[in-house]
């Protein structure tokens, strides 16, 4: 599974690691618990047996141990301490009063000085045995070879066990989850500078800041540099693009006004208007390759107001029409259009020309955002006969016409086509409530 986020994976890394640590420290430490509990049992039945050894008495009528040995257990039945004699045939010389009803399975006596450590069940409990061989001799008794066995239950060796795991685990638990919460803020902290980056991007894609702050870490200071001097030839770029088209547009447009003034003092009624329309599409066409050619496709923190352009381009549109068509412009004060203002003129002024060529007397251009703020919806609206459903998609390739209403160059909705489709937005043509043509253009906002 990838993890696209950088602060998931640093987290999971360490809560793995934390675990795993944690594990591994809780199995040694509970391993290193369970020999030191067994060698504590082994301490004490070397003592047992010591001490038994120590009361025995080896006489002429054979083995006698004191019935009152220094640990009472051995004379209670059922107590958890056992112990027994036997001689070298394994035959059972002795057993403690705590066997009492009980039964020891296997009498394999062993040589003198050798340990026997084993384990066997007594009273349904698991016990731990310690087999010790012994020369014995006493005064005017002779001497001979004996076995002394011990056991002990293990019961409160387990229960110890139990209470050391319980305690051992509960506080590796609230370490991890210390360790945890530890590790949550000092990744919070750490990644600061990284979020804190992140919010000044999207602050120059929404046109609040022009540059990154110098106050980042020494190990993300070379990539705010690098973006910066990305922001500087960006911008740079535009205006040298920007002036260069300014004089080109420029010396085109003088040549063009006096073909224009030429044709319409004298020619042909008929070829002058061919030429009319002619020196039209020359103009439009170079119009449209100037804008597109100037055109960046990161626009690098660049927003326009959107009402102070529809209020102008209305007023253009209007100055252009006799009887002075009626506008009416739906459109809140804070709304900004994704892009520079030049860009917002074109796609507003290509739409809004051809309402004014083919509306009845109404234009209404609408402008809202869609929901969370991430969308711009621009409608215009107007009551002329409409575009028909079969040619809506004609009329948005370059040169293409509606079969109704004057006919302009066949540029102007193309070309807004491309510009919409540019920013990652949708153009569609629909019916107005009026009967009228209704374009929609829905623009992405950076979030």
């Amino acid at each position: 599974m990838k993890h696209r986020s950088l602060g998931r994976r640093l987290l999971l890394a360490a809560c793995a690691a934390t675990v795993v640590f944690l594990g591994a420290t809780g199995v040694a430490l509970d391993l290193a618990f369970r020999s030191s509990l067994q060698q504590a049992e082994r301490e004490r039945l070397r003592n047992h047996v010591y001490t038994m050894l120590a009361g025995a008495r080896l006489e002429d009528q054979g083995l006698t141990v004191p019935a009152a040995l220094p640990d009472a257990r051995f004379g209670e039945p059922g107590s958890g301490l056992y112990g027994r004699i036997l001689d070298d045939d394994g035959t059972i010389l002795w057993r403690s009063g705590s066997l009492d009803g009980l039964q020891w399975s296997g009498t394999a006596a062993l040589p003198p000085g050798r340990l026997r450590y084993g384990q066997t069940t007594l009273n349904r409990d698991s016990a731990r045995t310690l087999a010790y061989g012994v020369r014995w001799s006493g005064p005017g008794a002779g001497s001979g070879r004996f076995t002394v066995e011990i056991a002990e239950s293990r019961l409160d060796s387990q229960a110890q066990l139990a209470a050391f795991r319980r305690t051992l685990w509960g506080w590796l638990g609230a370490a991890g989850l210390g360790l945890l919460a530890t590790q949550l803020l000092l990744h919070y902290w750490g990644l600061h500078p990284l979020r804190r980056t992140v919010r000044e991007l999207q602050d120059i894609r929404r046109g609040r800041r022009d540059y990154l702050g110098d106050d980042t870490p020494e190990e993300l200071a070379p990539l705010a540099r690098g973006i910066n001097r990305l922001l500087d030839a960006e911008r740079e770029r535009r205006r040298q693009y920007q002036n260069s088209l300014a004089d080109l547009a420029h010396s085109l447009k003088t040549p063009l006004a006096v073909l224009r003034g030429a044709l319409a003092a004298g020619a042909d009624p008929s070829q002058q208007q061919e030429a009319l329309d002619q020196v039209d599409r020359i103009d439009t066409s170079v119009r449209y390759h100037l804008a597109r050619a100037g055109r960046s496709r990161e626009r690098f923190g660049q927003s326009t107001p959107v009402r102070p352009a529809a209020e102008r381009l209305l007023r253009t549109v209007a100055a252009r029409r006799q009887p002075l068509p009626e506008l009416a412009l739906e459109c809140p004060a804070a709304l900004r259009f994704p892009g520079p203002e030049d860009e917002l003129m074109e796609i507003l002024g290509n739409v809004l020309d051809n309402a004014a060529r083919h509306c009845s007397g109404w234009i209404r251009l609408q402008a809202l955002a869609g929901e969370d703020d991430r969308t711009l919806t621009m409608i215009i609206d107007d009551d002329g006969p409409g575009i028909a459903p079969g040619e809506r998609d004609h009329v948005l390739q370059r040169g293409g016409h509606g079969s109704s209403g004057p006919h302009g160059t066949g540029m102007g909705l193309a070309i807004v086509a491309e510009l919409v489709a540019a920013y990652d937005g949708t153009m569609a043509i629909e019916t107005a409530a009026t009967g009228g043509a209704r374009i929609r253009l829905t623009f992405p906002l950076p979030r």
